[in-house]
């Protein structure tokens, strides 16, 4: 007996270690106690050799991919139009999986065309950590929206590799299908997807473009949803990500404008997107007199006017409001408008009060029917998401980040929706910014410098690090 006690101690190292393997991997309170009562660490902190300052962007390369993905464009340059499932798409798809491979990175697609492109961790079962954002482009915009937080993140896990960090947790770059409602009026629609969201993949079943190419042969042309019909194969389970941060530029103006390098994100605005059409009489433009006319065009120009009435009588300066589209028919100079089309943008961070905004513009939409006298042959509801909250912990780890980075920051909100609205729904969830010029973006003057996205790639690398070591 006495020969056997020196091996007290090692099967005792040997049960805690099997026991936090095999039972509570991912349950930090349970290993907070084990570590307490045993002595021994179980979650390991950051390797003493890795450093912060040992973090090195190649920032002429990663802008150099910038403009390299920004060639596979429909419009000439400076703007860029990269629009779903396109030659120019597909090929600009190409090149994202291309730089995920020289990474190091094992590269998967689902039947949308998300790209996943994962770093297995030292601990491959664990849920990994996540980031990425978007690639395609609406027509004449810049190259910097999206593309920065999926170029950015390749560069980032390239960033960790250079430092010889070995992340505990997998981590993997999405490049995510249409977050862009160009072709088929959906919004984040990979992203929704991942999320689980049955009414989509239904819809998607009918969906067709303005040429009345459906979503499915769009997806088919493109060499995705072979044979699929059922996209309920994208569905992602909630907690198959342990975090997910999004690198983006602001899109507004306020870091450039307060001097700050980075922008931490709380809270995504919640969009609603609604599609109003109105039918009147038309007629001869010099034969038909002004007290008989049924415009068409003179109803949608006063919802347009009403929309912009009841965003500012939201009493908030949060509450946005956009009349994006308006289209006339038959579309000639001398011909009154029989039919009008309006898509409208509302948002806000405050649901209900979005939601007071909607209910007031399509109160407004059927009182202009009875003082003009034309038909509401259409008001719907197109998309109405809730707003979705920062993880704490996430927000933790970034501004953790940027202060061991000795770049300043403030907290934010985004009032540009992002894919990180829907992984919110799988995840825990942060999003960083960083400055643009002016706050341009949509537009070919879009523009972030290079030390700006540096500094960007740098934080979401130490956030990426922290989170992947727990």
């Amino acid at each position: 007996m006495l020969h056997s006690l020196p091996l007290l101690p090692l099967l005792f190292t040997l049960f805690i270690s099997f026991t936090h393997q095999h039972q509570h991997r991912d349950d930090p309170s349970i290993a907070a106690t084990m570590e307490q009562f045993s002595g021994y660490t179980i979650h390991e902190p950051l390797p003493h050799s890795f450093q912060p300052t040992s973090l090195s962007v190649d920032a002429q390369a990663l802008q150099n991919q910038i403009d390299e993905l920004s060639a596979f464009s429909d419009s000439p340059a400076p703007s860029v139009t990269r629009v779903l499932y396109t030659d120019k798409d597909v090929l600009g798809r190409r090149y994202v999986k291309s730089q995920m491979e020289l990474a190091g990175l094992s590269v998967r697609e689902d039947a949308v065309g998300n790209i996943f492109g994962r770093w297995d961790g030292l601990e491959p079962e664990f849920a990994a950590v996540a980031t990425g954002s978007h690639i395609d482009a609406i027509p004449y915009s810049g190259k910097y929206d999206g593309v920065v937080g999926v170029v950015g993140a390749i560069e980032a896990i390239r960033v960790l590799k250079r430092s010889g960090f070995k992340p505990r947790r997998p981590l993997e770059v999405i490049s995510f299908t249409s977050e862009e409602p160009t072709r088929f009026g959906i919004g984040c629609l990979g992203s929704r997807l991942l999320a689980g969201s049955e009414s989509l993949a239904n819809a998607l079943k009918t969906t067709m473009d303005i040429q009345n190419i459906s979503f499915l042969d769009a997806a088919r042309s493109a060499g995705y949803a072979k044979n699929v019909d059922d996209l309920s194969s994208v569905f992602l389970k909630k907690g198959t990500y342990s975090a997910f941060v999004e690198l983006h530029i602001e899109q507004g103006p306020i870091l450039e404008d307060e001097g700050i390098s980075i922008g931490i994100v709380t809270a995504i605005a919640a969009p609603a997107s609604l599609k109003v059409e109105f039918e009147g009489n038309g007629g001869h433009a010099g034969a038909v007199l002004m007290p008989n006319r049924n415009d068409a065009g003179l109803a949608a120009s006063e919802l347009a006017l009403a929309v912009e009435r009841h965003v500012l009588d939201s009493g908030s300066i949060d509450t946005v409001g956009t009349v994006g589209i308006l289209e006339l028919h038959p579309g000639a100079i001398n011909s009154i408008p029989s039919k009008s089309h309006l898509e409208i943008d509302t948002r806000d961070i405050d649901e209900e009060r979005r939601n007071q905004v909607v209910e007031k513009i399509h109160q407004s939409a059927i009182k202009i029917t009875k003082t003009r006298g034309v038909k509401l042959s259409d008001f719907r509801v197109i998309n109405q998401d809730p707003p979705a909250l920062s993880d704490e912990a996430v927000i933790r780890a970034i501004e953790t980040a940027t202060r061991e980075l000795n770049l300043t920051s403030k907290l934010m909100i985004s009032r540009a929706y992002h894919d990180s609205l829907f992984m919110a729904r799988l995840s825990p969830m942060g999003m960083i910014f960083i400055p643009c010029y002016k706050g341009y973006s949509h537009k070919p003057e879009e523009f972030a410098s290079i030390q700006d996205m540096s500094n960007g790639v740098k934080v979401l690398a130490l956030t990426l690090a922290k989170l992947s070591s727990h």
